[in-house]
């Protein structure tokens, strides 16, 4: 039997910020690629350089994704941290969610390729059945708005993930004066060049509450003007 070893071992997740494991690394250990459980982590990174981004903590492994510095609207882009591992050599890495299809990727990057972390509190709730979003700050409800979401053949994709970007709208109409860009994507929204669910205001408010768009989650523009000054880049998203 193979003797233990101490491997330091951080994990982001829920209450737990920091403990020490004994455990052997192997592949077995990390399995293909779960969904993000965004509202389990606390904290996230700006890039600071491209980099890959690797299936396990090794400079063997696989590469899944590379680090981009801009989202699509070229704002800096966003990474969740969803653990830390410190590898035989001393290298220090870190698992993040990664924007991209399929939703729910996850990968592992040097530590040194991300900026500081920032801690987030805050959670996004989208309930596609009551057709109602709320924002909950250390789980306390702050904010809560009816909403539009996709139709039938373009459905809103529930999952959890994240706001990448926030957007001004300077001309309003569509997409009303203000915007999120998240993580999630989908075949066909609304989003400029589409794929992207965003969370943005409306020309036609009477279609809120109900089913109208292609993907995208509408709010009246009262409500997105108002959420915007609450809600944070790096926000976990709970669609479900």
């Amino acid at each position: 039997m193979t003797p233990l070893r101490p491997i330091r071992l951080v994990l982001v997740a829920g209450l737990i910020s920091a403990t020490t494991l004994f455990v052997v690394w192997s592949p077995a250990h990390a399995a293909a690629p779960v969904p993000v459980e965004a509202d389990a982590f606390i904290s996230w990174s700006h890039p600071n350089v491209v980099a890959p981004i690797r299936r396990y903590p090794n400079l063997r492994s696989s590469v899944v994704a590379r680090v981009h510095l801009t989202t699509e609207g070229g704002a800096p882009e966003v990474y969740p941290i969803l653990g830390r591992f410190v590898d035989r050599a001393g290298r220090s890495w870190t698992r993040v969610g990664v924007p991209m299809r399929p939703n729910g990727r996850t990968g592992w990057v040097q530590s040194r390729a991300l900026g500081p972390a920032n801690p987030t509190a805050m959670l996004l709730v989208v309930d596609r059945a009551r057709l109602r979003t709320t924002l909950l700050d250390d789980g306390q409800v702050v904010w809560s708005a009816r909403i539009g979401i996709g139709a039938t053949a373009t459905p809103t994709p529930a999952g959890r993930f994240w706001v990448r970007e926030k957007l001004r709208v300077s001309l309003g109409g569509a997409y009303g004066p203000r915007a999120f860009g998240t993580s999630a994507y989908s075949g066909l929204t609304d989003w400029p060049g589409g794929g992207v669910i965003g969370i943005h205001g409306t020309d036609q408010p009477r279609l809120i509450p109900g089913r109208p768009s292609h993907g995208c989650i509408r709010l009246r523009n009262a409500a997105v003007s108002r959420l915007f000054v609450l809600m944070p880049v790096g926000t976990p998203v709970h669609i479900r």
